[in-house]
């Protein structure tokens, strides 16, 4: 029996149908594991000690308001558990790098899951771009003369914050849309980071495939459809999932990258690929099982606690 503490946004607020750190908690505890559950807001560190207000969690696979039930919380160090997951959503703001700090010094003693050195050093716009042969063209900057000279050379653009999740912020402009001064405006206001500008790519309309990687090893695709007049596929936003068999460009993409997810020792990671091109890498807390068992693929969660336990 491993100790788990779950590091995520409060139980109460999640989908149970389609929650990736729902599926992983309820495999930790089919496998016996003791499960803790606490909120990002209640890390503390005195001394050398890294503590949470946690509380013992039971969950069960039932529709939402009915799939947890909580124990009393009390303050635990961290130090004491086997395993923590990192798994509260972005976004990967200065509030996300220092908790990952705070849990470098209880890792790997307590193994945190993904490692959170190499989560603070690997956003998920940011390391896909030591692939810029496996990217279509991108630009990260805010600088607008840049910007326009981007959009100039390749027509249809993706403009979207460096740092968001979700679909959030996920602009696209059309060639002779006149809105990108405007848009920019909106940005500089709201981000202090530079923006990612990329091409579009038309590929999207037959969908924006996640693929699940267990420690570097390709498992299974979810297509995600945008829906009729949206141009982001997330399914945050209505895009619709569909299991989807990997392709030969697809396995090329996950050997090119996977000496890199291993190095870091990133146990769970999922990109993002449309048509010929990867987008993103997910080390945060990369979604997808749920949808991918439901259609019948592989228990993914099963594979991430196998990788779990091999290492402790």
């Amino acid at each position: 029996m491993l100790k788990v503490a779950v590091q995520m946004d409060h139980v109460a607020t999640i989908n149970p149908r389609g929650d990736s750190t729902f599926a992983m908690m309820l495999e930790a505890q089919a496998r016996g594991h003791q499960l803790l559950h606490y909120t990002p807001d209640t890390l503390a560190l005195r001394g050398n000690m890294v503590s949470a207000l946690a509380a013992p969690i039971t969950v069960a696979d039932k529709p939402k308001g009915e799939h947890f039930t909580l124990g009393e919380a009390a303050r635990i160090d961290l130090s004491t558990q086997d395993v923590v997951l990192m798994r509260q959503d972005p976004p990967f703001d200065m509030n996300y790098i220092t908790l990952t700090h705070l849990l470098d010094k209880i890792h790997p003693k307590t193994l945190v899951v993904n490692p959170p050195a190499a989560v603070r050093n690997a956003p998920e716009k940011i390391l896909v771009t030591d692939f810029p042969e496996l990217m279509p063209p991108t630009l990260v900057t805010r600088d607008r003369e840049l910007i326009h000279a981007f959009r100039k050379e390749h027509g249809n653009i993706i403009v979207k914050p460096l740092y968001g999740n979700g679909g959030a912020g996920v602009f696209f402009l059309q060639e002779g849309d006149h809105n990108l001064a405007s848009l920019l405006e909106l940005f500089e206001q709201n981000y202090r980071e530079p923006f990612m500008i990329q091409k579009y790519l038309p590929d999207v309309r037959k969908g924006d495939k996640r693929i699940i990687i267990i420690d570097g090893e390709p498992i299974m695709g979810l297509n995600r459809v945008p829906a009729d007049g949206e141009a982001r596929s997330n399914m945050h936003v209505g895009g619709r999932p569909e299991l989807s068999e990997l392709t030969k460009r697809d396995l090329e993409i996950c050997a090119a990258i996977a000496p890199a997810l291993r190095e870091r020792d990133m146990i769970f990671v999922g990109i993002d690929v449309i048509g010929d091109y990867l987008t993103e890498i997910n080390v945060t807390s990369p979604t997808g099982i749920r949808e991918i068992k439901r259609f019948g693929g592989p228990d993914i969660a099963v594979m991430i606690w196998d990788a779990i336990e091999k290492r402790r």
